[in-house]
């Protein structure tokens, strides 16, 4: 059965990024999170949501700069 939930240590994992930068995009709510009582985990699609947010404005930002 897929993974459907992450703690934020292996979210982080599976963006590249530290711990530290994955806590503060859960912070500012670029990168969606649940509470199941205390601990806090990502939804498997919140990560590809931000990765695909993310393309969709670098590609936007690459275009404009082309252009």
């Amino acid at each position: 059965m897929p993974r459907i939930l992450y703690p934020i240590d292996e979210a982080a994992q599976q963006l590249g990024v530290g711990l530290t930068t994955a806590k503060s995009l859960i912070k500012s709510g670029e990168l969606r999170s649940v509470k199941i009582g205390r601990a806090r985990r990502v939804p498997a699609d919140a990560l590809r949501e931000y990765v695909q947010r993310l393309e969709a404005e670098q590609n936007g930002t690459e275009a404009a700069e082309v252009a």
